[in-house]
């Protein structure tokens, strides 16, 4: 028993003894201390971080001459060489960076200076903790200014803009399919977890020359290129299950995210207003493989889902219910990777591929269509100076779709390539300029198009600045019209936008105005797009309105919130419209309020989202006037309860709609008049006028103490 104590005190004295503590204090140049600066030993895991006094201090085993590096936002990084057994507690400064975060960047329309931006951007932690948002990337962003509330689509809708103008881009790979398969009038959701993102950025307009093919909007989301541990997250919900691991090795690290949905159960419980033959089931999943080179990231993401659903649903021109069977089989992956070389040359490289099948029956009659696309990508950046940067690169497109029903066949080919440059100009620490231009030629159309874009921000105070921004933008006809013809041109868009922002401490404040003229929007003469209707891209319009936005994690302890309000006014003639005027999914007033409190007491998260849009315009063929009644106000409130068990085992409930209130998205009307002569018509209304989720989340973790409480 002595010989084994005495073996355990020498291992205990050897380990303590080959450990050496490194300790210090990080300030600015004005001998302020800064916190949160990240501290550690280059190729190891030994580091720190500094406290509200700029201190720190961890144990390392490393020996010897070691690189140190220390950095922090809006501050040059630090390295330096020291010798461990002979590092003494020093106070160490960092310089401020001439591109640092609280400098003047462009903010109007989210259009980036730099790696950086201090854009509307949510984190993961934003997206799972909005009440009334079931985990999803695009609910969450409707809760932002400049979206509609288009709840019978569940798509995003920007600025007048119809979804398809929103282009969706991982790791700045395009992704050609990003919502799962639906049934008219039936919600969809994105095919993406946000636990594997560092964060999104959502761009309402005035995007960089890096991004094409888009009317209005991009939604940028980059996968996590570190993550914090090892770890395996677990989850039990009321529709299905859900299953995550993270490894980690020396140079290497890879996350996956499975899941299981089946709303059967839920639906024999609470049956909404739809009847499921086979209610809606997917199977589906989310990794990222990470690889750490000398002086680069590569990434390989890839995503599936197989979903099915049997529904039918009350038409105002079918005697009996239409028939909606549907399987979807959906797979994107991408391999990016960012690195630098001689010279301060960053290089940005990928490749993608998406495939998506939809196989059923609508109706009476057999569907079957497929797409097959891919995204190559290349992008170099230079700074030439301290002052300017440049950044160049190119960009290849491939589309195939093929579409069958009831033996009437369809599709298209489509590629193109597009070439784009932009420079950065720091005339001052408060005055920056943008300016670039994006050459694209598309082979199905045969045609050529040239985009300027330009932007100028400029720095009032030290939290305060304004930003204009300029930009022409394209996009080819959507599918739905290029199945049938490919006689047309691409649809055009002039922003112009002025922002102001506000931004300190935990504190966010953004006032946007805009003006967006449409051109040759593709129009049509029949009721519906059917194959032999006749296009030509007569159509014109205009979008025009004002965006507030406020968020506070300051002034009331423990509480989060923010506020969205957009105003718009916009008028379209295209489609088969007769005229120019507001199209159905635009409501002209939109109100979000999203709050998030902590209660220490109760161990729990609580969340609440009020959203609010006035009346969106509908047409009732019974009057002489074209889309000239408008629906009800929209009204809903939802809330949400994330309950800490233990540290790793957390219990959460949500409820969306909780008042039931009965909302009305518009009105469906039968083709003909009955025998009075007027048209029946049929309210489209949510699918259900609450939704109950309830979840148990277990997290397993070396240290015992990570959970998913800030992912719910």
């Amino acid at each position: 028993m002595k010989t084994i104590l005495k073996i355990t005190f020498l291992f205990f004295s050897i380990s303590i003894f080959s450990q050496t503590t490194i300790s210090g204090k990080i300030t600015d140049e004005k001998n302020n201390p800064i916190s949160g600066a990240n501290i550690y030993i280059d190729g190891t895991y030994d580091g720190a971080t500094s406290n509200d006094l700029g201190e720190f201090s961890f144990v390392t085993t490393s020996k010897g001459t070691q690189i140190f590096v220390v950095s922090s936002l809006t501050f040059d990084v630090l390295k330096m060489s020291i010798t461990i057994e002979e590092f003494k507690y020093q106070t160490l400064i960092l310089k401020k960076s001439i591109n640092a975060l609280d400098e003047v960047i462009i903010t109007a329309g989210t259009l980036e200076s730099g790696d950086k931006s201090r854009v509307s951007v949510l984190k993961p932690l934003d997206i799972l903790t909005t009440a009334g948002n079931p985990g999803d990337i695009i609910s969450a962003f409707k809760t932002m200014p400049g979206t509609q509330i288009v709840g019978e689509s569940g798509k995003l809708f920007v600025r007048g803009g119809e979804a398809n103008e929103t282009q969706t881009f991982i790791d700045g790979l395009r992704v050609p399919q990003p919502y799962l398969q639906t049934a008219n009038n039936v919600p969809t959701r994105s095919t993406f977890s946000p636990l594997l993102f560092k964060g999104t950025t959502f761009s309402t307009g005035g995007y960089s020359a890096e991004y094409g093919d888009a009317l209005s909007s991009i939604l940028v989301m980059n996968t996590i290129d570190e993550p914090d541990l090892a770890k395996t997250d677990i989850g039990l919900m009321s529709v299905g299950l859900s299953a995550g691991t993270t490894k980690k090795w020396k140079k290497e690290s890879f996350s996956i995210n499975t899941n299981y949905i089946n709303l059967e159960p839920y639906q024999t419980l609470l049956p909404d207003n739809v009847k499921w033959i086979k209610p809606y089931q997917s199977l589906g999943g989310e990794s990222v493989f990470r690889h750490n080179f000398e002086n680069g990231l590569l990434k390989i993401y890839a995503s599936f889902n197989a979903a099915n659903f049997d529904l039918e649903q009350d038409n105002i021109n079918f005697p009996n219910r239409l028939h909606t069977l549907n399987k979807n089989n959906n797979f994107y992956t991408n391999t990016s990777y960012k690195g630098s070389f001689g010279g301060n040359w960053k290089i940005v490289a990928g490749l993608s591929f998406g495939y998506n099948q939809n196989k059923g029956i609508y109706d009476v009659y057999n569907f079957d269509n497929t797409e097959k696309a891919s995204h190559l990508k290349l992008k170099f950046t230079k700074p030439i100076s301290d002052r300017v940067k440049t950044s160049f690169g190119a960009d290849y497109f491939y589309t195939k779709y093929n579409e069958n029903v009831a033996d009437v066949v369809s599709g298209y080919n489509s590629n193109s390539v597009a070439l784009y440059s932009e420079t950065d100009i720091l005339f001052s620490k408060n005055l920056i300029a943008k300016a670039g231009f994006r050459v694209s030629r598309n082979y199905l159309l045969n045609e050529n198009a040239i985009s300027p874009r330009m932007a100028l921000a400029y720095k009032v105070a030290k939290n305060k600045q304004f930003s204009l921004a300029y930009g022409t933008f394209e996009e080819a006809p959507k599918q739905d019209y290029l199945k049938y013809s490919t006689n047309l041109q691409s649809e055009k868009a002039q922003h112009y936008i002025l922002n102001y922002e506000y931004n300190k401490e935990k504190q966010m404040f953004k006032a946007e105005i805009y003006y967006k003229n449409y051109t040759d929007l593709v129009k049509y003469d029949t009721q519906t797009v059917v194959y032999n209707s006749n296009f030509n891209n007569n159509g014109t319009g205009f979008a025009k309105g004002l965006e507030l936005f406020w968020r506070d994690g300051k002034n009331i302890k423990n509480l989060e919130y923010w506020v969205s309000y957009s105003y718009i006014d916009t008028k379209r003639d295209y489609q088969n419209f007769p005229k120019e005027v507001t199209p159905s999914f635009v409501a002209n007033h939109t109100l979000s309020l999203v709050t998030k409190y902590w209660i220490q007491d109760w161990r729990s998260q609580i969340g609440a989202t009020y959203s609010f849009s006035s009346g969106r315009p509908y047409n009732n063929p019974n009057e002489t006037a074209f889309m000239n009644e408008k629906t009800k106000t929209y009204n809903n409130l939802s809330v949400n309860w994330a309950y800490l068990i233990s540290p790793q085992k957390i219990l959460f409930f949500s409820v969306t709609n909780i008042a039931g209130i009965k909302n009305v998205y518009g009105y469906d009307y039968a083709n003909t008049p009955n025998s009075s002569g007027i048209f029946k018509s049929q309210a489209i209304t949510p699918t259900a006028n609450r939704f109950f989720f309830v979840g148990f989340f277990w997290t397993i973790s070396k240290d015992k103490k990570t959970n998913q409480l800030e992912n719910l």
